[in-house]
């Protein structure tokens, strides 16, 4: 298939930087203990060192964001959460992970690949503004002026929230990759704009409730894995993850046009923390 070509001055340079956001990359790993005890424990100190040492490398070689986990379950045992604006950097931290000492006993088993995004139901000032006006306020009053104001003022954090996230040093984590489900009657993307604004404003107002107890990072993976969008979740208990997601299974974006993958549940954890806990 050919496409039409555009004038070059309005073409961006080649890069595999984003032009907004960030790549994102989950990976979970475990431990082959039949190759494990035949590596003995010749030079354990040296390998479970540069173990460590590829899981939390420093300098340039660092991605921006960077956190470790112990995962509960015989999915798999470790993994690690990583955003970059350079996707080889990312995936530089997993070679080095399997071309450890240690790493012949690592079993890759589940990986993601996805980026940050704004999402398009996230209202700008002027949709805003209508849906107040919609909901009954009087777009001449005071309050309504104000309501706006503050929203154009928190837009920038909003999306930076989305952009390049900070991950949040809470103890728990849960991950899953999600569809939007075309099936005949119940497809999302033949829903009207306005339908599918409506339902994830719902979707938001119930995450909302949960505000300062669990922390959400939506990753956009369409054309670059098997999912839609991968979600993870941060908690500051590992209640609050059934808590959180029990309830907005309830939502019409969930319980009629969501498809969900596999859950990964972890807990946060240094390299050598890993190694302590998995028996190495």
């Amino acid at each position: 298939m050919s496409y039409p070509h555009a004038s070059a001055a309005s073409l961006p340079e080649p890069s595999v930087f984003p032009i907004q956001g960030l790549h994102c990359g989950h990976y979970f790993y475990r431990w082959r203990r039949d190759v494990l005890a035949s590596i003995g424990s010749i030079k354990a100190h040296e390998a479970k060192a540069e173990l460590v040492a590829a899981m939390t490398p420093h300098s340039t070689a660092r991605p921006e964001r960077l956190q470790t986990f112990i995962v509960s379950g015989h999915k798999a045992d470790f993994a690690t959460i990583m955003m970059d604006l350079d996707p080889l950097r990312i995936d530089r931290v997993h070679q080095r992970i399997m071309s450890s000492t240690l790493g012949a006993a690592i079993e890759p088993v589940y990986s993601f690949v996805s980026m940050s995004e704004i999402s398009e139901y996230l209202p700008n000032k002027e949709q805003y503004a209508a849906k107040l006006i919609r909901s009954g306020e009087d777009a001449q009053s005071a309050t309504f002026q104000a309501k706006v104001a503050s929203y154009e003022k928190r837009l920038p954090m909003m999306h930076a929230q989305r952009i390049a996230p900070e991950f949040p040093k809470w103890p728990a984590m849960c991950f899953y990759p999600m569809n939007k489900v075309r099936n005949v009657g119940a497809n999302w993307y033949l829903q009207p704009f306005s339908a599918r604004t409506e339902m994830m404003a719902e979707h938001a107002q119930s995450g909302m409730s949960f505000a300062g107890r669990v922390t959400q990072l939506v990753t956009a993976s369409v054309g670059l894995d098997d999912w839609e969008w991968g979600v993870t979740l941060w908690a500051r208990n590992p209640q609050f993850l059934k808590e959180i997601v029990y309830t907005m299974r309830y939502d019409s974006a969930s319980a009629r046009f969501g498809q969900f993958g596999s859950f990964y549940t972890g807990y946060l954890a240094t390299g050598s923390e890993i190694l302590e806990h998995c028996c190495i």
